[in-house]
């Protein structure tokens, strides 16, 4: 079911019943970035799926940070009466869920980094965001996409399942330019949370591509001894979508995460 927060500014659905699950989506994404795992877990859980600020049917907001985008989905928390969740995020949308960890772990029934990273931009990336801003600025965002996002994919993919690549550079070239600038500049700005894995309670999923060109394998393989207790999976033939990209395995293992959480 679709349902709308903050006087119809806000879009999320709402699907299933059982313990809650936050799936929130990246970089350019919609909701619908979630539509295969949607369909696996909704006769299971309760799954809140947020269009985030300027995707989707949600409106975009002034000043857009990633805490601003957690704080978005405490909101649907709140409106729901969920008083705990296992919150899964892929790439800006496991900044999301981390800043969420942050700033209200009472709601944490675990923390699924899909394809994402505790640290902040390095030096070099902010450089490299820069650039695909300046690009943005002179050629638009429809072909910032269609030249980034099927870089996103491994090559694999690209070659094996070129209409998968093609729907999502379709889903992506929804995002209204002004938010994809707006979402590039808040995951410029976002805090390196790695410091707080340690001090995480709940259960914590790492999920990492082999053929990820986005997020760093060596870089998150360096976190994931941080937490009390991590999931490692990695993905053979996978760059950074691997939801799409590996759909049965990447199902399976989500639902084993959240019933582990669950314990």
């Amino acid at each position: 079911m679709q349902k709308t927060i903050n006087n119809g500014n806000g879009s999320y659905q709402d699907i299933g019943q059982g313990p809650a699950v936050v799936l929130i989506h990246g970089l350019t994404e919609n909701s619908s970035m979630w539509v295969h795992q949607q369909e696996f877990l909704k006769h299971d859980y309760r799954l809140i799926i947020p269009d985030l600020p300027g995707a989707g049917k949600t409106k975009l907001t002034e000043g857009l940070t990633i805490a601003a985008m957690a704080d978005y989905v405490y909101a649907i928390l709140l409106a729901e009466d969920i008083k705990e969740a296992v919150v899964i995020g892929h790439s800006m949308g496991g900044y999301v869920a981390l800043a969420l960890q942050h700033r209200h772990p009472e709601v944490m029934k675990g923390l699924g980094l899909f394809h994402s990273t505790a640290a902040a931009d390095s030096e070099e990336k902010k450089e490299t965001r820069r650039k695909s801003l300046e690009f943005i600025q002179q050629y638009g965002s429809e072909l910032y996409v269609r030249q980034t996002i099927p870089n996103l994919f491994s090559p694999a993919t690209r070659l094996h399942k070129p209409k998968l690549v093609e729907a999502g550079v379709e889903m992506c070239i929804q995002c209204p330019q002004e938010a994809v600038i707006a979402q590039i500049n808040a995951i410029m700005q976002r805090p390196d949370l790695t410091g707080m894995l340690p001090s995480v309670a709940s259960p914590v999923l790492f999920v990492i591509g082999k053929d990820d060109i986005a997020v760093s394998p060596v870089a998150v393989l360096d976190q994931v001894m941080l937490p009390k207790t991590s999931s490692v999976y990695i993905f053979e033939e996978v760059g950074h979508v691997g939801m799409w990209e590996k759909i049965e395995e990447s199902n399976h293992l989500l639902k084993q995460f959240i019933s582990f959480c669950q314990v």
